[in-house]
């Protein structure tokens, strides 16, 4: 079955688009505050044989979080995926107009991997290119090509995220690139959930040919755990689970799934999150799929608070 994984997106900063986030949360979410509760959730999935932490550069100050938790504890053997191209530039305002900007280019690969590298050293086993699509620059980049085909050469691991209704496509493509005679990228995480489901033929195909695939936003941001549709809310009444359990269930049934992503904000969400564990469905349970575009539409309109 899937590993799970600690998705700290929603930790590490004081305002996120997950719904159901908000009273979880200290009220008061200084960088103290903040701190404190993702070294509790941390502390909370290490507890419950979580191993896999995921954790991004955009992520606001998740990877300084992190490595102080990993330092304090001196644990060994948590396995630390980071993502690289987005920058975090709300500079702690919750009410910031942008929050994260995405360039994918040289020169910020060259930086972000070197702050990456001091915070967690050896801890990151696989570096991510952050929200990869079609249209991306890094396609044509030689020199952002050769400087992270060195960087695996060099042993870290190399993958990539993806974002929008046309993450099939960018699947294929991405996996495709080679530098000299190997595969460039060795894992892929994509949104996929009962809602959006668009992505799950090219992630099987992924799977298939080797690639690691990690499932993200399982729960639809929240909207599948705060407003759940009527067959996952009757499913988690008949299981005695909450319907977040139901949603990530739903994703760990898909046979090409290695690793989903939990992004729980307490450890009450966590534990909730991980009964999903103890249910078993069908790959093909639900047919609850809406439109790419308009999901995507809805996701893109969801409030950072």
């Amino acid at each position: 079955m899937p590993d799970i994984a600690l998705g700290l997106a929603a930790l590490g900063r004081p305002a996120y688009i997950n719904l159901g986030r908000e009273d979880a949360l200290p009220a008061h979410r200084d960088v103290d505050a903040m701190r404190a509760a993702c070294h509790a959730v941390l502390d909370a999935a290490y507890a419950a044989g979580v191993r896999r932490v995921d954790v991004a550069r955009s992520y606001g100050r998740a990877e300084e979080f992190l490595a102080r938790w990993l330092d304090e504890r001196g644990h060994r053997d948590v396995r630390v995926s980071g993502k690289w191209g987005y920058e975090y530039v709300a500079d702690w305002r919750p009410d910031a107009e942008v929050h994260e900007v995405k360039e994918h280019s040289l020169a910020r690969f060259t930086r972000q991997w070197g702050e990456t590298e001091a915070l967690l050293g050896h801890h990151v086993e696989l570096y991510q290119v952050h929200s990869l699509t079609g249209d991306s620059p890094l396609f044509g980049d030689v020199e952002l090509l050769a400087a992270l085909g060195a960087l695996r050469d060099s042993g870290v691991r190399l993958g990539f995220s993806t974002s929008g209704p046309r993450q099939a496509d960018t699947v294929r493509r991405a996996l495709e690139l080679e530098l000299e005679g190997r595969r460039l990228f060795e894992a892929v995480q994509s949104t996929w959930n009962v809602l959006e489901p668009s992505a799950g033929a090219a992630l099987a195909w992924a799977h298939e040919t080797g690639a690691e695939v990690f499932v993200k936003e399982g729960l639809a941001n929240g909207r599948l755990a705060v407003d759940p549709p009527a067959p996952i809310r009757e499913l988690a009444e008949e299981h005695d689970v909450g319907p977040d359990a139901i949603a990530l269930a739903a994703v760990r049934a898909q046979p090409w799934a290695d690793v989903v992503l939990s992004g729980a904000v307490s450890a009450e969400q966590l534990h909730a999150n991980l009964r999903a564990c103890e249910v078993d469905l069908d790959p093909d349970e639900f047919d609850l799929a809406e439109d790419p575009a308009a999901y995507w539409a809805t996701r893109a309109a969801l409030p950072w608070a």
